[in-house]
């Protein structure tokens, strides 16, 4: 029997729990929906209903950019503090946990869906 760790998917890069930007490949950014998370257009434009041309991974590839963007942003802002530019502080702290909690929630995100495959894989035909 083949262990379920050799059946998930890998997703080189996009799925990472190491510190610093993701990957270079998705580096574009959709609207605004809350509160810094960005949610793809083809969902905005749809009410939240992906049409038929989209995919679920490219979904979550542009989720994935979306929280790189914010934590290069992140980077960004706190580097101007560092060296001395016109920016007050609390605005960089503000950013340094926008980009914090999309990054936690990211992390959540793949966790479930690590879990629905494994649970996917267990079921018995």
């Amino acid at each position: 029997m083949v262990p379920i760790t050799a059946l998930q998917p890998s997703l080189p890069g996009l799925w990472s729990t190491g510190s610093g930007p993701l990957t270079a490949a998705s580096q574009a950014a959709g609207p605004t929906a809350l509160g810094g998370i960005q949610m793809p257009a083809d969902l905005a434009q749809a009410g939240g209903v992906a049409p038929a041309g989209s995919s679920f991974s490219s979904m979550l590839g542009q989720f994935v950019s979306e929280v790189n963007q914010q934590q290069l942003a992140a980077t960004q802002t706190v580097n101007a503090v560092q060296s001395g530019q016109n920016i007050p502080l609390n605005h960089a702290m503000i950013a340094m946990e926008e980009a914090n909690v999309s990054f936690q929630l990211m992390v959540e995100v793949r966790n479930r869906l690590l879990d629905s495959y494994q649970e996917i894989m267990r079921m018995q035909v």
